[in-house]
């Protein structure tokens, strides 16, 4: 009878300690938006220098290749009709691929300039990480979420809340197992550049 009062009362006391330790740390969850604090950040005009920088570097290269399409577009139509018909055709198979090579370098620009910016953002977005999780520590909060966008993205959280490895077993997926086949992030395609205006430069002289 003893050993029943005694594992009661324990029992008890565990639902009590509990209790009381949940109310002394209440789950605490704050927001903050990271395109704010990252725009107020002083590292925020050298990174937007650096990419302009960058963007105007491409831009000069873009236009060079506009320039020496458009030249070499022009000189063809106006001595298409004197050569031969193998000059043509290895003319305007030139222009063809300097037209391609335009529409590649846009795609390429594109990409490279997202990676350049994200390369840029790093050092000052793991600064802004770092900062949140000790703001989160030295206040109580259990969770920051972002409140930009529709939907707010959790940014700090417990360990203990990461119930990322229970989903994989309740499917019965190994966690970690597949780590090093995982797939990289899926990236945005640019959308394929407009043809330039002498884009159909080649088409037309053939006609002639």
């Amino acid at each position: 009878m003893n050993k029943i009062r005694f594992a009661l009362a324990a029992a008890a006391l565990t639902f009590t300690t509990a209790t009381t330790t949940l109310a002394q740390a209440p789950l605490k969850i704050g927001y903050t938006s990271v395109d704010y604090v990252l725009s107020q950040m002083p590292e925020s005009k050298q990174i937007e220098s650096d990419l302009k920088a960058y963007s105007s570097q491409l831009e000069a290269q873009l236009k060079s290749k506009i320039a020496d399409y458009q030249t070499k577009a022009e000189a063809y139509q106006k001595g298409a009709s004197a050569m031969t018909e193998v000059v043509r055709a290895d003319k305007e198979k030139e222009l063809t691929g300097l037209q391609g090579s335009i529409q590649e370098f846009q795609r390429s620009a594109d990409n490279s300039l997202q990676q350049k910016q994200q390369t840029l953002l790093k050092p000052a977005l793991d600064k802004l990480q770092k900062t949140i999780d000790a703001v989160a520590t030295e206040n109580g909060y259990t969770y920051v979420l972002n409140s930009d966008g529709a939907s707010p993205v959790l940014l700090h959280g417990p360990k203990e809340g990461d119930i990322s490895d229970m989903i994989l077993k309740k499917m019965g997926v190994t966690p970690g197992a597949n780590q090093a086949a995982a797939a990289a992030p899926a990236k945005t395609t640019p959308a394929a550049p407009a043809a330039t205006p002498a884009a159909n430069t080649a088409k037309k002289g053939k006609k002639k």
